[in-house]
């Protein structure tokens, strides 16, 4: 691409693009690395600039890769293709008035900040949606470590 005559930051906007669809959360810091590359591009230019580019895709390439991120939003969004725009549950909206207050609004919420660890178990999602999970991790070290977390926090839940 660069022999090519590839524009520098269309190579670094794939390198993005490469970075959050194909490694996603099985390695998070590729996403930072690949921003610091875009942004280093329109700093420092050619020539210069094809080193690190180079540096960046050996990075990338040599990444663990998981496109779990992306089968979750791209479920997310079918799932409200499904379901329509389902409210809020009451418990979690605002009551800015009494008669939201009058009507539950806020009722019986628990604020994580008040619970050891800054975590409670609570439903935030709409009836309809409850038990449809919406982010399932791949196995990779990364996406592992964050399963078992889930699992410690929401028990039988994830």
């Amino acid at each position: 691409m660069i022999e090519g005559g590839e524009d520098p930051k269309f190579i670094a906007r794939r390198l993005l693009i490469l970075a959050s669809e194909d490694i996603g959360l099985a390695n998070p810091n590729a996403l930072l690395l690949a921003n610091a590359c875009f942004d280093a591009i329109h700093k420092i230019g050619w020539p210069e600039g094809r080193i690190i580019l180079s540096e960046t895709t050996v990075y990338l390439a040599s990444s663990p890769k998981s496109n779990s991120a992306y089968l979750a939003v791209d479920g997310a969004l079918e799932t409200v293709r499904q379901t329509g725009n389902l409210p809020v549950p009451l418990h979690l909206r605002n009551a800015p008035t009494k008669l939201m207050k009058n009507l539950g609004y806020g009722a019986e919420y628990k604020y994580p900040h008040d619970f050891p660890g800054h975590f409670v178990e609570e439903q935030y999602l709409p009836p309809e949606m409850q038990g449809r999970p919406v982010w399932q991790p791949q196995d990779n070290p990364a996406e592992n470590k964050l399963r078992d977390f889930l699992r410690q926090r929401w028990k039988n839940r994830f």
